[in-house]
C-alpha cells in the first residue's frame, strides 16, 4: 500500500483526534450500558477496527484506524471510574498496574513488530494481525466483569455541577494535557534531534526506547506515592523540576549527559501519565464526576498532543534550530509544574 507523506502524517494523527473527540461521549456510553459492558464494547470496536486496518486499501485503513481510536478511548475513559467504584481503597495500586501494563505492551509491540514483519516474513499486515489476536484473550478475561456490571435500570443521576465549569477540573485537565503534549512531541522529534547530534538512526531509536523503558518505573511507582498523601502538589512540582533539569541538560553537547538527561525525562513522563489518571480519581467525589472528568481531561489532553508535534515542525521549518525543541519542552514543563501545583491540592469536584 502506497501513501503520500501527507496521508501518512494524517494517519498518525487520526487516532489522537479520535481519542480527543470520543472522550467526550465515553461517559454517556458508560452510563447507558454500564461501565464494564461499555469497556467490553470498546474492546470489540478496537478489534473490528484492527481487522479493517489490514483488510483493504487506504480508505479502509483510515476507517479502521479511527475505529481503533474510538475503542481505545472508551476503555481508557471508563476504566478509571470503574476502578474507583469497585476498588476505592486500591486505586493507586490498580492505576499503577494498568498504566505500566499499557506502557510495557506498547514498548514490546514497538520492539517486535518490525522483526515480525521483516525477519519472519509476515509483512505489516501479519504483524498487526498478531497483536490483534491478543484482543480475544482480553475479551475472554473481561467477560466475568459483565455479570458484575448490569445495565442500569434507572437513568444515572446527573452530576449537579458541570465539570467544564469547574476551575479544579480545568487544572487537572491541563495537567493531563501538557503531559500528553510533552510525551507525543518528544517521541516524534527526539530521534531526529539525536541523529542531528551524530547518532545513527538505530542509536537514536534506542535512545527514545530507553526513555520509555526507564519511564516504566515512574509509571508503576507514582500512584502508590500519590495516594499516600491528601495533597500531591509537592510530588507534582518534583516531577516538573525533574523535567526542567532533564531538558535544560540537553543544551550541553555531551552525549552521555544527554542520554542521562533523557532518562530523567523518561522517568518524569512515566510518572506523569499514571499520576494524571490517579488525580482524576482523587479530585472527584463520585464515579459520575470521575467519568465526566476522565472524558474531559483525556479529550483536551489528546487535542494538545495532536498539535504538539505539528507546532514544533512548523517552528523548525521556519528557523531550522533544534534548540527550539528544548525551549518548547522547558516552557511546557513550567506550565506542567504550575497546573500540577493546583491539581494536587486536596479539593474535589
Amino acid at each position: 500500500m502506497s501513501l503520500s507523506n501527507g496521508m501518512a502524517g494524517f494517519l498518525t494523527t487520526l487516532p489522537l483526534l479520535s481519542f480527543a473527540v470520543f472522550s467526550l461521549f465515553s461517559a454517556a456510553i458508560g452510563d447507558y450500558f454500564g461501565k464494564a459492558k461499555a469497556i467490553f464494547l470498546g474492546l470489540l470496536v478496537l478489534g473490528i477496527g484492527s481487522m479493517l486496518r489490514v483488510s483493504g486499501g487506504p480508505y479502509v485503513l483510515f476507517i479502521g484506524t479511527a475505529l481503533t481510536g474510538i475503542g481505545i478511548v472508551i476503555c481508557n475513559v471508563l476504566l478509571i471510574p470503574l476502578v474507583k467504584a469497585r476498588m476505592p481503597s486500591k486505586t493507586g495500586a490498580v492505576t499503577g498496574l494498568y498504566s505500566t501494563g499499557m506502557s510495557l505492551m506498547a514498548a514490546i509491540a514497538t520492539a517486535f513488530s518490525v522483526p515480525m514483519a521483516i525477519d519472519l516474513g509476515w509483512g505489516w499486515r501479519g504483524s498487526l494481525l498478531f497483536w490483534t489476536s491478543l484482543l480475544f484473550a482480553a475479551l475472554i478475561a473481561w467477560w466475568p466483569q459483565l455479570k458484575l456490571s448490569p445495565k442500569p435500570k434507572v437513568k444515572p443521576e446527573k452530576t449537579s455541577k458541570s465539570v467544564w465549569r469547574s476551575r479544579l477540573a480545568w487544572q487537572v485537565t491541563m495537567f493531563m494535557g501538557i503531559q500528553s503534549f510533552l510525551f507525543f512531541t518528544l517521541v516524534t522529534w527526539l530521534p531526529d534531534m539525536m541523529i542531528e547530534r551524530g547518532l545513527s538512526p538505530v542509536e537514536a531509536g534506542l535512545t527514545a526506547s530507553l526513555m520509555q523503558v526507564v519511564g516504566l518505573t515512574g509509571t508503576f511507582v507514582a500512584p502508590f506515592i500519590a495516594v499516600k498523601y491528601q495533597q500531591q502538589s509537592i510530588f507534582n512540582i518534583s516531577i516538573g523540576i525533574l523535567y526542567i533539569v532533564g531538558f535544560t541538560s540537553l543544551f550541553i553537547p555531551i552525549l552521555w549527559l544527554n542520554i542521562f538527561s533523557i532518562g530523567l525525562v523518561g522517568l518524569g513522563m512515566g510518572a506523569s501519565i499514571s499520576l494524571a489518571y490517579t488525580l482524576i480519581t482523587l479530585r472527584t467525589k463520585g464515579d459520575n464526576y470521575t467519568s465526566a472528568l476522565s472524558g474531559m481531561a483525556q479529550s483536551a489532553g489528546y487535542f494538545l498532543a495532536a498539535f504538539g508535534p505539528m507546532l514544533f515542525g512548523i517552528a523548525f521549518d521556519i528557523w531550522q534550530d533544534w534548540d527550539l525543541l528544548i525551549y518548547l519542552m522547558i516552557l511546557a514543563s513550567c506550565m506542567f509544574t504550575y497546573f500540577g501545583y493546583f491539581a494536587g491540592k486536596n479539593k474535589t469536584i
